[in-house]
This record gives C-alpha cells, sequence and structure tokens, in this order.
C-alpha cells in the first residue's frame, strides 16, 4: 500500500524541485557558462574549440556536464546522447562517464519525488506513448528485468523509463539502483564515442558508429515486436504475492530462537517444555493458547525441529523488516476476525505440501490471562482440513509478561506441553459440537489458578501495577471511568486516592474488593453489560486518528482524523481517510470482536487494510473491545 503525501508534503516536494531547476538555471547563465549554452547551439564553433572552452572553465564545466545530464533527463524531449559524447570529448571517459553519471543520479531522484507527489497524472503524460502493459510489468517478477532492457532501445527517453520505474511502488533505494545501473550501459557508450574521437583514428570512430547506428535502426524498426514480446514476458511472469507462505528457513528460525532464549535468561524467565505426542505425523495441524504476544517462541520449543509454519496477524508484516523476518520464519498474515481467502489459500498449502500448520485460535492476547472464546468458522475449518490435530498448551506465559504490562517478570516460569487431540482418522467420525468441546477443554486456561498450583513462584519487577489502567476502566469505589492510575506496585483512582498495590504473585493487598484483576475486570464488564442491556440507544463514541497500513516504515501511518460510533448497528467511522471524506460502517456480524492494544488503539480489518483507531482517551481502547463482544454476542442470542 503506497503511502500519499498530505498537501503539505506535496508543496514541499514541488518546491524543492522547482528550486533544483531554477539554480541549475542561474548556474548555467552565470558568468562564463552562458558562453558554453551558446556554443553547443552554435554550428560556428568546431569540436576542439568547445572542448578548449569547457576545459578552460575547469570543475565549472564538469558542473555543467553533470548538470545539462539532469535536465536531459527530467525534460524527457531533450536527447542525452550529445551531452555524452561532448562529455567523453571534453574530459575522457572515466571523468566524462562521473559526470553524466551524477546527472543521472540527480535527475532519476527529482522524477522519483515528481511521481511520489503527482502520482498517476506524471505517469500518465509521459508514458502514454509507449505500446506496453504498464500494469502487468508493474505486477510482475520480471519488473526490473523489463526496465533495464528498455534502457537498451531507441527512442525511449531515460526519463520515461525512470517514470515508469517510480510508478511501480519500488523503494527509492531500489528505484535508483534499478535506474543508475540500467542507464550506465548506453551512457558509457555515448561517453566512449566522444573519448574515442579523440584517441582513435576517424575511420575506427566512424565504424564504431556506423554498427551502433544500424542497431539503432533495426530496433526501432522492431520496437513494435519488442513491445509485444515484453508485455507477453510480463504475463507470463507474474509476480507471486510477498504474502504466499514459504518454508521455513532453518538458520533464521535456529538464530531467532536461542537468541530469544537467551533474552529469557537475561530477563530471568525459565521455560520447561514437555512433549507427550511423540514424533509428530505430517500433514497436523498445531493448536496453540495465546497469552503472550511471543507464545510462538514458548511453543517453538517443542515445535522447531518440524518447522512448523505459524498463522500471524497481518498488522506485523506492514513493516518491511519485520515482516521479512516473519515470512523467513514461516509465518504468514491473517485478516484477524475478517474473511480472508489469501490465508485460506495458504493454509491449506501448508497442509497440501504435508507440513505443520501452527495457529493460535483464540487470535488475540488474553486480557486477563484466562482462555477467550474462539469464532464458529475456526472449528468449521479444523474440521474440514481433515489431518492430524495436536495442541501446545502453553502456561505462565501471561504472568511473565502480561498483555497490559511493562517488560518481563524476573523469576517467571513458563510451562509448555505438547500433546495429541484427535488423528485424521478420529476428526473425522467427532461431530463438530465434539471437536468444539475437545478444543476447549484441552486449551482453556486460567493463569491465577495455575499459579496457585505453584506456590514457590514470586514476581520481581519495579513495574509490577503499570499497565492496569489500560484494561481497569473503572473504580470500584467511586464508579468513576478512566480515573485509574498507576505508578511501580500501586494502583489509585484520580477521585479516591490510593486503592491498593500489586504483590509478588499478582495479588491486590490490603482490604481490596477483588483478589486479584480477574475479579475487578468481571465486576466491569458487568456493569457494562447491565448499561448496554437497560439501554436500546447504548452508544459508545470517541474522537478518533485513524492509522492505515505502512509503506514499510514501521507498522502503521497516519490516515486521518474523525467520530467512531458503536451501537447495535455496528461500528461507524465519519472523517478523513487520506485526505478524502469517508463514511465507513461495519455490522456487528462483521465485528466479532473488535481488537484493541491495552491503552493504545481499537482496531477491525477491511480485507487485507487495517483500520487502526487511536481514541482520545487511549485508556477507553478495552471500552470498545468489550462493548462490542457484549454487543455482538446479544445479537447472536437474539438470532438464535
Amino acid at each position: 500500500m503506497t503511502n500519499r503525501p498530505h498537501v503539505k508534503q506535496k508543496l514541499l516536494i514541488a518546491i524543492g524541485v522547482t528550486l533544483i531547476f531554477i539554480l541549475l538555471g542561474l548556474f548555467s547563465l552565470s558568468g562564463d557558462n552562458y558562453e558554453i549554452l551558446k556554443t553547443l547551439l552554435s554550428k560556428d564553433h568546431s569540436n576542439e574549440a568547445l572542448r578548449d572552452l569547457l576545459m578552460d572553465f575547469g570543475w565549472r564545466g564538469y558542473i555543467v556536464i553533470a548538470a545539462l545530464s539532469t535536465l536531459q533527463l527530467v525534460c524527457t524531449l531533450l536527447p542525452a546522447e550529445p551531452v555524452q559524447v561532448l562529455a567523453g570529448f571534453t574530459f575522457g571517459f572515466p571523468i566524462g562517464l562521473l559526470c553524466c553519471m551524477i546527472g543521472v543520479l540527480l535527475g532519476s531522484t527529482m522524477i522519483y519525488l515528481l511521481q511520489k507527489t503527482f502520482g498517476d497524472q506524471m505517469r500518465e503524460f509521459f508514458v502514454k506513448k509507449l505500446n506496453l502493459d504498464l500494469e502487468k510489468i508493474a505486477h510482475s517478477s520480471k519488473a526490473t528485468v523489463i526496465i533495464f532492457i528498455l534502457f537498451f532501445l531507441p527512442a525511449i527517453p531515460y526519463g520515461m523509463i525512470c517514470f515508469l520505474a517510480a510508478s511501480m511502488g519500488m523503494s527509492y533505494r531500489r528505484f535508483i539502483l534499478v535506474t543508475g545501473l540500467g542507464a550506465l550501459p548506453s551512457v558509457c557508450i555515448g561517453v566512449s564515442l566522444g573519448y574515442m574521437a579523440i584517441v582513435s583514428n576517424w575511420i575506427v570512430t566512424v565504424c564504431v558508429f556506423s554498427a551502433l547506428l544500424l542497431v539503432v535502426i533495426v530496433l526501432f524498426w522492431k520496437k513494435d515486436l519488442i513491445f509485444s514480446r515484453l508485455n507477453h514476458y510480463a504475463d507470463t511472469h507474474k509476480a507471486a504475492s510477498p504474502n504466499r507462505v514459504r518454508d521455513v528457513n532453518g538458520v533464521v528460525m535456529t538464530v531467532v530462537y536461542y537468541a530469544v532464549r537467551f533474552f529469557f535468561f537475561l530477563c530471568g524467565v525459565r521455560v520447561k517444555a514437555v512433549s507427550k505426542a511423540g514424533a509428530l505425523e505430517k500433514p497436523a495441524l498445531v493448536l496453540c493458547n495465546h497469552g503472550s504476544f511471543i507464545d510462538f517462541i514458548y511453543a517453538a520449543a517443542v515445535l522447531w525441529k518440524y518447522k512448523p509454519n505459524f498463522i500471524s496477524a497481518r498488522l506485523y508484516f506492514y513493516d518491511r523488516r519485520l515482516g521479512w523476518l516473519l515470512r523467513n520464519l514461516g509465518a504468514f498474515p491473517k485478516s484477524m476476525f475478517a474473511v480472508d481467502m489469501e490465508n485460506a489459500r495458504n493454509c491449506f498449502t501448508v497442509l497440501r505440501k504435508k507440513n505443520i500448520l501452527a495457529m493460535m485460535p483464540e487470535a488475540r492476547l488474553s486480557t486477563t490471562g484466562r482462555f477467550e472464546d474462539i469464532q464458529e468458522n475456526t472449528y468449521s475449518f479444523i474440521k474440514t482440513a481433515g489431518v492430524n490435530i495436536y495442541t501446545v498448551k502453553i502456561s505462565g506465559d501471561y504472568l511473565a509478561d502480561p498483555k497490559w504490562g511493562k517488560g518481563f517478570r524476573r523469576g517467571s516460569l513458563v510451562e509448555v506441553e505438547l500433546d495429541t487431540l484427535y488423528t485424521a482418522e478420529q476428526l473425522q467420525e467427532i461431530t463438530l459440537d465434539e471437536l468444539k468441546q475437545g478444543i476447549e477443554q484441552r486449551l482453556s486456561y486460567n493463569e491465577f489458578e495455575w499459579l496457585k498450583q505453584h506456590p514457590k513462584i514470586h514476581y520481581r519487577s519495579k513495574r509490577m501495577a503499570e499497565g492496569l489502567e489500560n484494561i481497569l476502566m473503572t473504580c470500584p469505589l467511586c464508579h468513576q471511568k478512566h480515573s485509574i492510575t498507576t505508578e511501580k506496585d500501586r494502583v489509585c483512582c484520580e477521585h479516591c486516592g490510593y486503592l491498593t498495590s500489586v504483590d509478588d504473585r499478582y495479588g491486590f493487598t490490603g482490604d481490596f474488593q477483588f483478589e486479584n484483576l480477574t475479579g475487578w475486570y468481571d465486576w466491569q464488564k458487568a456493569l457494562l453489560e447491565k448499561e448496554i442491556t437497560q439501554n436500546p440507544e447504548y452508544a459508545l463514541s470517541s474522537k478518533v486518528e485513524l492509522r492505515l497500513p505502512s509503506d514499510g516504515k514501521g507498522l502503521t501511518r497516519h490516515g486521518g482524523y474523525g467520530v467512531c460510533i458503536l451501537n447495535r448497528n455496528g461500528l461507524t467511522y465519519d472523517g478523513t481517510k487520506d485526505e478524502e471524506t469517508v463514511h465507513l460502517h461495519f455490522s456487528l456480524q462483521r465485528i466479532y470482536r473488535l481488537l484493541f492494544g491495552a491503552g493504545e488503539n481499537f482496531e477491525i480489518y477491511n480485507g487485507p487494510e487495517i483500520l487502526y483507531f487511536v481514541p482520545e482517551e487511549k485508556r477507553s481502547a478495552v471500552d470498545w473491545y468489550m462493548a462490542s463482544m457484549i454487543l455482538y454476542d446479544e445479537a447472536a442470542r437474539a438470532d438464535t
């Protein structure tokens, strides 16, 4: 997804490019440089006189050649060859080539900025005469090869090719490398012709020039055929989706696994892994519970030798570097709680190749360290897969690094257990309800009940309570919302003052009405459910910042501002999206659960695109999650 510049960015880029043109113009017309331009357009001066004139100007002559190369690239109707021949004739091959290539790189950069600013308007203007299927080329795995070929064809100015390359959504680094290397051979030829004029006799020069001219004539005569072949070449080499499932890179997985395990050691986190399943029979589906952000590392303790393919939230693939790492680890993206055909194809590809598919069917991090429900269509997929089913039960992961917490807790123990749930034959014989019951029974967990079975565990952190205000939204004393604050191990209310503190086993201290955070969370959820049930017109609203998938730098980027409303009709956003006024609506059936980041945002996927909403009161993100759950479940009960 491209990151379209805002008005201010467009204005700054336009001013910058214009300023460069003005400076080049002023330099070209300043002092004795004006004489050079007159000489270039005059027939009264010999080549030797022009060479002597440029040589007399010293370093100013180098800048003139570079500036002319820049102008001929951006002003695509200006021919490049005269400037290149002049550079070779005047300064020799190495220096002449360097001057021309500096101009080419500067001109390419200006074209890249113009394309990113004015988009398809520039592309349509500069490439409308090319008999090429630009869409096929842009989506071809051989797009770079085709760009290189175009640089060798006559009657296609470099500028047009650069505008075409910039319109393909390349990063600047790749763009400048492709256009620079593509232009290099023809620039070498042009500079060499000028250089040969002073180091070789005229017969050799004429022969070389005649041979090149013959090649140009043939290529120009056959250009329609060449364009047709290029279109066919692009069509037969369609680029594979960057999100297609890939085999696990064993080296990357090993390095990452042991690096993270070493990090666990430094953080004081012990991992105890046990396998009760024996050797896994492929193809297979492995189901894991999901209490921690890095559960796939815990699961790898019993799975890494099998090189499983994990399903991961699509959000993390928006970042170019993180996406690269995840793909090399065999992960592929999923738009959570949304129809995602690409993900479905990838899942069946993994199973068809007789590999291990690993997934976390809860599809979001646990808010309170307890099992979250699983969407019904997930059970249907598992039943349809018809392969061996295994489970990885992870305990202690939430308490080691909770969703709302600030870093790992020293003294943590994480237990990982791999076991068989159903063979492929057993899966065929059971009903969907029996499958659901079996999965929930195996994966169900309560971290605080698990902790009671491990009385020797004591967690050490200077910030045990910090972040709790992002999931505990209502004060149990004054019932004020979003008044909870935390510092170190202390929990306070902005209205009531000190409430309690969190001990080294996540318990609330003093004569507090809740034993731990789960009781508090359940109490506030019951309050909200009562409020929604008793109010037919219930609506949750907030001003929000809309963030959209990034262009590869980070996970998201700014997309606009507006207002979100959640009620029994669903979720509505009215505001701006990439400078356009939009009205977006999602029914409750499409929402299921609004994903949320504690104290950060709530989000929903619209196909492959995430709509990432940052509310004014960031602590209210959990409100949107709980309200969406209550409203959806209410509507589901009404339909049955």
